[in-house]
């Protein structure tokens, strides 16, 4: 072996030269090798590797941490730090969609055309709007471990995403939402209640799930929503799912609604027969979703309604909002929306008519 070279004749004959192609997470130095039969064939080779992995150090990062080594490290990092939906929702992207792609690819050899061909494997299966959720999550990852030091700049941040087609908010017509009324309020055991609570509050399913009786103040006629029931994966169970209590996602989805007269009637009435602490309950525990669910198609079904789902009805008590001339402020803090723009923009076919209106009144005080 020649002083420096780290090239050594084997006691197999063969001839190995090494090089450095990173570091590790202890920090120790990873090797990487080539083989040959003589001395100058393994020089030849093992030269313009040392001077790529030279040039990767200098330009991208000198860790060579698996994709899946460091995604790991960082959920670890980050699980007391994000609620458990959000935290497993992370763990599941990346487990299901992610690592079967890039998971052995070190952090340094990561590229842009490494971005590309994780989109064009996703899009073969995934829709637009997910596939934009699965790259904010590697980028949240990638970006942490630029922070840390491990690389020098994001590979995927430069990944042009295809833009997501905003899908057209789908509410019941007012006939529609009539007639699902009239057939939830008939309901025996009050499974219609769910049904007539979303559209009378515009409440979320896991909030409605989630719903105790000392959330509602029938003095004041407020509800007062700060939590919310759900399924999410499961991280360390043979079950694929869990359900999870836990308190509402972001700061605006914690909000107060009032409380209207045949809302506030209905309640009332329910409460008489409730025993546990929750306003919907199935053996002393929340109501899950799923079973809301089952009610709820239940219930569409016996009104004629195709093809809508529960999520509707709070779209419903929006459309229904806006209609009514409702401003947009009032109605986005109704619907815990982060900001009046996300309002208008889900909700902007169910403002036209009013914005008819004003067109016509311009003309009337030019004309």
């Amino acid at each position: 072996m020649r002083k420096g070279e780290n090239i050594y004749l084997r006691k197999d004959g063969r001839w190995e030269g090494r090089y450095p192609r990173g570091r590790k997470a202890n920090g120790r130095i990873m090797y990487g090798y080539v083989y040959g039969k003589s001395y100058t064939e393994v020089k030849q080779k093992v030269f313009p590797l040392r001077v790529h992995y030279s040039t990767l150090h200098q330009t991208r990062g000198v860790s060579s941490e698996t994709f899946e080594e460091w995604a790991a490290q960082w959920l670890e990092e980050i699980q007391g730090e994000v609620k458990a939906s959000t935290f497993s929702s992370y763990f599941y992207k990346l487990k299901r969609y992610v690592f079967p792609t890039i998971k052995h690819i070190p952090l340094n050899e990561l590229s842009g055309e490494q971005g590309k061909l994780l989109l064009k494997e996703l899009q073969k299966e995934l829709a637009q709007s997910t596939i934009q959720v699965i790259f904010r999550i590697v980028n949240k990852c990638l970006n942490n471990a630029k922070k840390n030091g491990k690389i020098i700049t994001n590979p995927f941040s430069e990944v042009q995403l295809p833009k997501v087609k905003r899908k057209k908010v789908s509410a019941l017509t007012l006939s529609e939402q009539m007639k699902l009324m009239e057939i939830a309020q008939k309901e025996k055991k009050d499974h219609g209640l769910p049904v007539l609570l979303a559209l009378h509050s515009g409440m979320r399913i896991g909030e409605i799930a989630a719903l105790k009786w000392e959330d509602i103040d029938f003095d004041s006629g407020l509800i007062h929503v700060s939590h919310t029931y759900q399924r999410i994966g499961a991280l360390n169970s043979n079950d694929k799912t869990q359900l999870i209590f836990t308190e509402s996602k972001t700061d605006s989805s914690i909000r107060v609604i009032p409380i209207g007269k045949i809302l506030k009637k209905l309640l009332l009435k329910h409460r008489k027969s409730s025993k546990t602490s929750f306003v919907f309950s199935t053996n002393g525990h929340p109501c899950e979703p799923r079973l809301l669910t089952y009610h709820f198609h239940q219930i569409r079904k016996k009104a004629n309604l195709q093809k809508i789902h529960f999520h509707q009805l709070r779209h419903t008590f929006a459309t229904r909002c806006l209609e009514s001339k409702g401003d947009i402020s009032s109605v986005s803090a109704l619907l815990g929306h982060s900001s009046t723009q996300m309002t208008l923009d889900t909700y902007v076919h169910a403002l036209m008519e009013q914005r008819i209106l004003v067109i016509s009144k311009m003309e009337k005080m030019i004309s």
